[in-house]
C-alpha cells in the first residue's frame, strides 16, 4: 500500500496506483495537517471577510458575497455547473492517476478540505469506483477545471462511474462499493477542482511511456546497424566526451553495450568510411531525447506533490488568493516532450527506409525474397511516415495559445490539457513506428549470413522471432506488425 506523506510521491508510485491498481492510505501525520487546515478554514468561513470561493462565488463573480446559509449549495452548484467535459472518456489508468494526484495535494495539508472528504475520494480511488470524465474541455488555466468537476460528481451521488467493468450511475456504483456520498461544505468543491491534476495525469502516463519507447529505439536502432552492417567507430566514447552531453554520452555507450560480441557490424573503412546521419547520429539525436526526458522529469517530479489549490491556507490569519492551479509550468514540458518524442519516431523511420530501400543497401527491395510478386515491407514504411508526419501536426505546441475566459478574469490560460493528450498521441504513434523499424531489422537481419547478434539485439530478435518468422512470402502484415508492438512492450 502507497502512504501519501508530504509531497514524497515518485513517477513510479504514480504508476503503481494508476496503472497497477495498488492502494493508497494517509500517513498519520497528513491526517493531523488536514485537519489543523481545515479548523483555519472554517473559522474564515464564519467570519465577515470575503475569502475567494469559500464565502464569494468564482471567476468573475468573485465580488459577489455568499450568505453563510447558502455556502453548501454554493459548493454543490460549483461542481455541477463546471462538469462541462466532452469527447471521449478518458482511459481509467488517466482517471486513477488524476484521483491520486488530487487526494496527494489536498494531503499537503493547504487547501482546508475535511478528512471525511478527502477520505471518501480515496475510498472511490482503492475501491475501483472510476468517474466517467470525458476527456475535452479543459484550459488548464484554473486547473483542469472541467474533468475534475465530472471527477467529484460521484463523490456527491451525481454523474456516472465506472465500477468492476461497468458503468453505472454514481448512486448504483457508490453503493455497490459500499460507499457513502458526500455533502460538500465551505471551500470543498473549490479544493477539489482547482488544479492540474488531469493534465498531470494524462502527461506523466505519456512521459512514462515516452521514456520505454526511447529505450525501444536503441534496442530497434542497434538491430538495424546489425541489419546494415554499421559503423561502430563512430560510437567511440572519447568521440562524445569532446562534445560533452551527458545523453549523447549514455547513449553511444548505450548502444555499443546492445551490440557487444555482435560479428555484423563494422569499423571504419572495413565496408565503408562512414554511415548516414541517422545510423551516425543516434549518439546525438537520441541522446539530445534522453536530455530531455531527464529535464522533464525533474518538473514532473515537482508537480506530482504540488499544492495548485486556490486560496491556500497558510495558517489561521493567512488565505491567500493565487494563481498555484495555472497549467503553464506542464503545459510547456508537454510541449517539449512532444517535440522530442516526435524526433525518435523522425530518425527511426529514417533507418526504417535505409533497411527497405534496395537503392541504399544489399539487401532485397522491400526485403522480399520474390519481389514483384510480393510487396514485402514497402507499405510498412508507409503506414511509419504517415505517422511520423502525424506526429509532425501534432508537435505543433499547445501552450502558445491562449483564448480568455471568464469575462477576461481568467485572461492567459495554458492549454496544458491539450499539450498533454497530444503527447499522449505522439507517444503511442512513435512506439509504432519503432516496432515497425524492429519488425524490418530483424527480416533484413536474416538475409546475412553466419552471424552472431549482440548480446542485447540477440535477446530483443529472439523474442521478436519467437512469435514472427522471417516472411518467405506477403502476410497480412498488420497482424505481425501487432505482434512486434507486443513483444517490445512486453520484454523492453
Amino acid at each position: 500500500m502507497l502512504m501519501i506523506g508530504n509531497g514524497q510521491l515518485t513517477i513510479e508510485d504514480f504508476i503503481k496506483v494508476a496503472r497497477e491498481g495498488e492502494k493508497v492510505a494517509l500517513e498519520k501525520e497528513t491526517i493531523a495537517r488536514i485537519v489543523a487546515s481545515r479548523k483555519a478554514l472554517e473559522k474564515a468561513a464564519a467570519g465577515s471577510q470575503a475569502v475567494y470561493g469559500v464565502n464569494t462565488g468564482f471567476g468573475k463573480f468573485s465580488e459577489v458575497k455568499i450568505d453563510q446559509d447558502a455556502l453548501k449549495e454554493l459548493q454543490r452548484n460549483l461542481i455541477i455547473s463546471h462538469a462541462c467535459g466532452v469527447g471521449n472518456r478518458m482511459k481509467r489508468e488517466e482517471v486513477r492517476g488524476m484521483m491520486l494526484l488530487r487526494v496527494n495535494a489536498l494531503a499537503r495539508g493547504y487547501s482546508g478540505i475535511r478528512l471525511e472528504t478527502l477520505e471518501g475520494l480515496l475510498a472511490m480511488l482503492n475501491k475501483g469506483v472510476h468517474p466517467v470524465i470525458p476527456e475535452k474541455g479543459s484550459l488548464g488555466a484554473s486547473g483542469d477545471l472541467a474533468p475534475l468537476a465530472h471527477m467529484v460528481l460521484p463523490l456527491i451521488g451525481e454523474g456516472k462511474a465506472e465500477y468492476q467493468g461497468e458503468v453505472y450511475s454514481a448512486k448504483e456504483a457508490l453503493a455497490k462499493a459500499g460507499i457513502t456520498p458526500i455533502v460538500l461544505e465551505a471551500k470543498e468543491g473549490l479544493a477539489l477542482i482547482n488544479g492540474t491534476q488531469a493534465l498531470t495525469s494524462i502527461g506523466t502516463l505519456a512521459f512514462y511511456d515516452a521514456h520505454r519507447a526511447l529505450n525501444m529505439a536503441n534496442h530497434a536502432a542497434a538491430l538495424t546497424m546489425e541489419a546494415l552492417q554499421g559503423v561502430t567507430t563512430a560510437f567511440d566514447e572519447r568521440l562524445h566526451q569532446v562534445r560533452g552531453h551527458k545523453g549523447q554520452v549514455e547513449i553511444a555507450k548505450r548502444i555499443l553495450s546492445l551490440l557487444e560480441g555482435s560479428t555484423l557490424v563494422t569499423k571504419q573503412n572495413e565496408l565503408r568510411v562512414q554511415d548516414a546521419y541517422s545510423i551516425r547520429c543516434i549518439p546525438q539525436v537520441h541522446g539530445a531525447i534522453q536530455d530531455t526526458m531527464t529535464f522533464a522529469r525533474e518538473k514532473i517530479d515537482i508537480e506530482l506533490n504540488a499544492v495548485t489549490d486556490n486560496p491556500i491556507v497558510l495558517s489561521e490569519e493567512e488565505i491567500y488568493s493565487g494563481g498555484n492551479f495555472h497549467g503553464e509550468p506542464m503545459a510547456l514540458i508537454f510541449d517539449y516532450l512532444a517535440i522530442a518524442v516526435s524526433e525518435i519516431a523522425n530518425i527511426s523511420e529514417r533507418r526504417l527506409e535505409r533497411l527497405v530501400n534496395y537503392q541504399l543497401n544489399d539487401l532485397p527491395a522491400f526485403l522480399a525474397p520474390k519481389g514483384g510478386l510480393n510487396s514485402g515491407f514497402m507499405i510498412p514504411q508507409y503506414s511509419a511516415a504517415a505517422l511520423v508526419s502525424e506526429n509532425k501536426v501534432l508537435a505543433h505546441p499547445a501552450s502558445v495559445d491562449s483564448i480568455p475566459s471568464s469575462a477576461n478574469q481568467e485572461d492567459h490560460v495554458s492549454m496544458g490539457n491539450t499539450a498533454a493528450r497530444k503527447l499522449r498521441e505522439i507517444v503511442e504513434n512513435t512506439r509504432r513506428v519503432v516496432a515497425i523499424e524492429a519488425f524490418a531489422a530483424c527480416q533484413a537481419i536474416d538475409f546475412r549470413e553466419g552471424f552472431t547478434l549482440g548480446k542485447g539485439t540477440g535477446m530483443l530478435y529472439k523474442a521478436i522471432r519467437e512469435e514472427v518468422p522471417f516472411l518467405e512470402q506477403d502476410v497480412i502484415m498488420y497482424e505481425k506488425m501487432n505482434q512486434v508492438y507486443e513483444v517490445l512492450n512486453t520484454v523492453l
